[in-house]
């Protein structure tokens, strides 16, 4: 299924107006069922859409890992994934509803997200990757050249998992929280350890993106935009360093100011 559409539109520019051609994002609704129980529609970008499954379903507390899953199931005509679990945590019943989960990643994102995370926020990050700011502005650099989707249509959100000197996975949807989980469950999926990871993400650092982090396991973010108070506080009690505007030749530290060499 694609990923953008081609849509006619009327564009000004250069003082008047004239007929053109915008690429844009697809919307997709994915309707998730474990064990024959609807769970959760998802707004996403139709691609990865297995990787989504699984990284939601385990940040979210509703499976322990990869391992609870025997199997995924994609029905792209239909907008399913039936997902056959060994194990699924038990949970407030409320929360087995069936949920909406818009692409802005709004109020009903919040069903999800402060029922599993109580238990995450008493784990510090005790991760030892180091990055120089050199290796800040060369992984930040890589990741913008890899953002082609974002660049055609300005309407996706890109996230990447790296290394001190790689790109090691890189994914986009239009949901932010969508990109992350994407990137999660590939890395579960595959068994590629995050501990000794980084994440760059492209838009803001908000309270919600820092608990993601947090739950993938990376102890460090990197954004040209800016972290939010609450996002910072969470990233110092949590120990991961959040580093904002990466831009030309500077960026902030707002956490974690040890393990940027030369901050």
């Amino acid at each position: 299924m694609e990923t953008t559409a081609g849509i006619g539109i009327q564009r000004f520019k250069d003082g008047h107006m004239f007929e053109d051609v915008a690429t844009v994002a697809v919307e997709y609704p994915l309707t998730i069922y474990v064990n024959e129980a609807e769970l959760v529609t998802i707004v996403c970008t139709p691609e990865y859409a297995e990787d989504l499954v699984v990284g939601f379903l385990t940040s979210e507390g509703i499976v322990r890992g990869v391992a609870d899953i025997d199997r995924v199931e994609i029905i792209e005509t239909t907008g399913h994934a039936k997902v056959t679990a060994n194990f699924v945590n038990k949970f407030n019943a409320k929360y087995r509803a069936k949920r909406y989960i818009t692409s802005c990643c709004g109020k009903s994102r919040e069903n999800f997200y402060f029922q599993s995370d109580a238990s995450l926020v008493e784990t510090r990050n005790e991760t030892d990757l180091v990055l120089r700011p050199v290796e800040i502005f060369d992984l930040m650099s890589r990741f913008e050249a890899d953002s082609d989707t974002f660049r055609k249509t300005g309407g996706v959100h890109n996230a990447a998992l790296c290394s001190r000197d790689e790109l090691i996975c890189a994914r986009m949807d239009i949901g932010r929280h969508n990109a992350l989980d994407k990137i999660y469950g590939h890395c579960l999926k595959a068994d590629i350890g995050m501990t000794d990871k980084a994440i760059i993400f492209s838009g803001r650092i908000s309270s919600e993106i820092l608990v993601k982090t947090a739950k993938i396991g990376c102890g460090i973010i990197l954004s040209r935009s800016a972290p939010t108070e609450l996002a910072i506080e969470m990233a110092r009690e949590l120990n991961i360093t959040a580093v904002g505007f990466i831009r030309g030749d500077e960026f902030s530290v707002y956490s974690g100011q040890e393990r940027i060499l030369g901050s």
